[in-house]
Parts: structure tokens; C-alpha cells; sequence
């Protein structure tokens, strides 16, 4: 970009005198517009008198001499015609004469600086000039601190001279600036939506991508279970009959018991390769109404065969008629999964507690059943993720990943839901709400009667 004072700049090898008339020119350049108008009228004036006077004083000085010489030549006439000398003046009227028109010029000059400094100065130069600068320069300032609402001078500043003719350029070239520069916003919003748009259909499509692809896993699974629940039929049909040819001649309370829980335990098995994995079909006439206490104490005895329960204290703090609507088995296959991995989260000598209570959810009453433990608890990457399928953190590379995703099913199937946390305490904390059974009306819930303790069931295993 070439310099604003390239008309001034010093040649090294120049002459002296032009150099020296380079930096005059320079520091002139640099002076505001004010100091520049005013070095310049009295320049003006200064060569204007000079001219005035040294035009005027000779032409009175050379006006006084010939009248000297005329006075002097009438004079020496009038002397020889009288026959006596007339007496010389004694004062040179004529110099005073040329002293008082020098003094006048001077005066005059003096009084005509001063009144057309007063009339530039005090007003043609502020009206015209100067303000007129002073407010485009106060324009120029308020754009660029983006000042929009002082930005443009005011019609009533503008005139028709060249100071007008370069606001109404400035402030034409402004409004055409913000215009596109509003159209260019516009097209940035637009350009902002469509690329948040498109990372949404990314993300949706991504989505379907992973949901299409589990799904791929789910139904070849599903096909897989089908074909071994149709292989594992016939011979949990034989060992259900040999059970009950063994019950018919059972001896003893304690086998009877054992038996019976053996022959429960295969019906279970029965009905659930009938429906393995095909928890998203729940008939009607499988709701009944089921109490709580009863499924969560049978499924943690399923659970309770796995010899790591004896390491682990199992709490349960649940009402003895606490009650909700679902099919028996698929809700006992839900908090098998869930005592399931609670036990397997908990170290040796840890703790599985499980709570329950009647919560409102809206108008619609619900039982909320917390199943806790003191382990590692669910690692903060995983947390988002637990209910999905093939989702586990188990290390010993016997965790399918299904647990959770079958259970979470099942509550969602029976119009519930699980959520997952971890404890402040630490470990993991599963709470599964489900629909409470309704009853009869005034039917008691959860801390209804005279004692809690009195009127539901508080029951305490400790396995030791």
C-alpha cells in the first residue's frame, strides 16, 4: 500500500534545499486541517499587505517628493518677482505626510487581518469546515466501533459542496455494506441450519446404521435360541417326568422340597424355551396380579444357586402386599437378570440389598423396586449404554450382555421402566418401576396401618 506521504518523501542524494523544502512539506502535510487553513490565510494576508504597502508608500513617497520640488519651484519665483527670499518651512510637511499614509496603510492592513480572522474564524471556517469535518470524523469513529445508530451523518449535516458530495458517498457505501453484510448473516444462519440438519441426519442415520445392525445380531440370536429352545424341549420333558416319578416317591420333608423346587424350576425352564427372546409378545390373559415380595425372594433362590452367593449378604426390605400386574414368569425372569447382575457386581462379603415402595406417577400408581449392591459400580462410558444389547463389563468372559437388554424389555413390555445409576456410596444401583396391581379401593400401600414392620414383610438373608 503506498504511503498517504509519498509526495514527501526525502530523495538522499537530492540537494540540500530540496530536501529542506521536502521536510517543510512534510510537516505541513501532517498539520490537521484547522492549523493548515490558518498558516495559509495569514501567509495569504502576510504577501497581500506586503504587496498593499510597498505598492502604496513609494508611489506616496515619489507623490511628496514632486510636490516638494513643485513648493520649491514656486518658491524660487516668487522670490525673484518680490525681490526678497521667502523663509524655508521649518518642518518637512511632506514627510510627515509620508509618515502618517505609511501609519494609516499600516493600520488599515491591521484592522482588515483582525476582521477577517474573526469572520473565518468565528464563522465561515466552524460553520463549513470544520464542523462539517468534525462530524463526519464522529461518523468514522462510530463505525468502527460498530456504533450502527451513529454511523451514517445526518441529512441535515450534508451540503451540496465537496464535503457533502463525500458524506453522501460514505454513508451510500455504509448502507451497502451492511446490506450484504445482513445478507450475509442470513446465509450463515441458513448455512448453520442446513450443517446442524445435516449432522442430525447423520446422527439419525448413524443410529439406524447401529440399530439395523443389532438388530441383525437380535434376530440371528433369536433364530439360534428358537432352534435350541426346539432342541431342549424333549429333554426338559423327560426330566420333568423323571422329577415327578421321584416326588411320587419321595421320602422326607427336605427332598420333597428340593424336588418340588427342581420340578418348578424346570416348568420355568419349559415355558421360557417356549418364548426364549421373544419378549416382545405379552399376551393378556398371562396378567395377574402379582405380589412382589414372593418374586423377588423366588427369583434371588434361583439366583442363590450360584456358589458366590454364599459370599454375599442379600437385605430385603419389601411389603408384604405390595403387589403389581404382569405375567409371573416374565417378571421373575426380570429380577433374576437384575439380582443376577447385582451379584455378580458384588465383591466377597459385599452386600445386595433390595427396597421396594408404592410411588404416583402421574395419575397412574406405580411400585418401584431397588435392587443395589456395593460393587465397582457401572463405569461412566458404559452407563449410556447398559440396556443396550451385548453391552458388559464383565471381565471373566462369561457375560453374554443380553441380562439387562431382556429385562429392560420385559419392564417396557409391562409398561414400566428401569433405570441405572451408581450409589454416592459406591456400587450400582437398579431401580425398576412397574404398575402397581389395582385392587380393590383403599386398598393400603407402602406405610399405610399402624407399622410398617407390622404390616409387610421385612425379610433379611444373610449368606455367609
Amino acid at each position: 500500500m503506498p504511503n498517504s506521504n509519498h509526495c514527501a518523501i526525502i530523495v538522499p542524494d537530492a540537494p540540500p534545499v530540496i530536501q529542506v523544502a521536502t521536510k517543510l512539506a512534510r510537516a505541513f502535510g501532517n498539520l490537521k486541517v484547522r492549523y493548515k487553513l490558518m498558516l495559509l490565510h495569514n501567509l495569504f494576508y502576510l504577501v497581500l499587505s506586503c504587496g498593499v504597502y510597498f505598492s502604496l508608500v513609494p508611489a506616496i513617497e515619489e507623490w511628496a517628493g514632486e510636490a516638494r520640488a513643485r513648493e520649491a519651484a514656486l518658491r524660487q519665483q516668487l522670490s525673484v518677482a518680490t525681490g526678497h527670499p521667502l523663509p524655508e518651512p521649518e518642518a518637512d510637511f511632506y514627510e510627515w505626510v509620508v509618515y502618517r499614509a505609511k501609519v494609516t496603510i499600516l493600520v488599515v492592513l491591521g484592522v482588515t487581518y483582525w476582521l477577517a480572522v474573526l469572520i473565518l474564524e468565528g464563522f465561515v471556517m466552524p460553520f463549513y469546515i470544520y464542523r462539517p469535518l468534525r462530524v463526519l470524523l464522529q461518523a468514522d469513529e462510530a463505525s468502527r466501533r460498530g456504533d450502527r445508530d451513529h454511523e451514517l451523518v445526518e441529512e441535515a449535516w450534508i451540503t451540496d459542496d465537496e464535503l457533502g458530495r463525500l458524506m453522501r458517498s460514505r454513508n451510500a457505501t455504509l448502507e451497502k455494506l451492511r446490506r450484504h453484510e445482513e445478507e450475509l448473516e442470513r446465509t450463515l444462519a441458513r448455512l448453520e441450519e442446513a450443517l446442524a440438519d445435516l449432522r442430525r441426519k447423520n446422527y439419525m442415520l448413524e443410529t439406524a446404521k447401529q440399530s439395523i445392525a443389532e438388530q441383525d445380531r437380535l434376530a440371528s440370536l433369536g433364530l439360534l435360541a428358537a432352534s435350541l429352545a426346539h432342541e431342549i424341549n424333549t429333554p426338559l420333558a423327560v426330566l420333568r417326568g423323571s422329577i415327578e416319578q421321584m416326588l411320587e416317591g419321595a421320602r422326607g420333608e427336605a427332598v420333597r422340597r428340593r424336588l418340588e423346587r427342581m420340578l418348578r424350576v424346570t416348568g420355568r425352564l419349559q415355558r421360557m424355551s417356549e418364548t426364549m427372546l421373544g419378549f416382545v409378545r405379552l399376551r393378556g390373559e398371562d396378567v395377574e396380579r402379582v405380589g412382589v415380595a414372593e418374586v423377588v425372594r423366588e427369583a434371588w433362590e434361583l439366583v442363590a444357586i450360584d456358589e458366590r452367593a454364599g459370599r454375599v449378604s442379600f437385605e430385603m426390605d419389601v411389603p408384604a402386599d405390595l403387589t403389581i400386574s404382569g405375567n409371573p414368569d416374565r417378571i421373575s425372569q426380570l429380577f433374576v437378570n437384575v439380582l443376577r447382575n447385582a451379584l455378580n457386581a458384588a465383591p466377597p462379603g459385599g452386600h445386595v440389598w433390595v427396597r421396594a415402595r408404592r410411588i404416583q406417577a402421574g395419575e397412574k400408581p406405580m411400585v418401584a423396586v431397588r435392587i443395589e449392591d456395593d460393587g465397582p459400580g457401572i463405569p461412566a462410558d458404559v452407563l449410556p449404554s447398559i440396556f443396550e444389547a451385548f453391552v458388559t463389563t464383565r471381565l471373566d468372559s462369561k457375560g453374554t450382555g443380553l441380562g439387562l437388554t431382556v429385562a429392560e424389555g420385559i419392564a417396557h413390555q409391562h409398561g414400566g421402566i428401569i433405570v441405572a445409576s451408581n450409589r454416592p456410596q459406591g456400587g450400582a444401583c437398579l431401580e425398576v418401576r412397574l404398575p402397581a396391581a389395582r385392587g380393590a379401593e383403599g386398598e393400603p400401600g407402602i406405610g399405610d396401618g399402624a407399622s410398617g414392620s407390622a404390616e409387610g414383610e421385612r425379610k433379611q438373608v444373610r449368606r455367609q
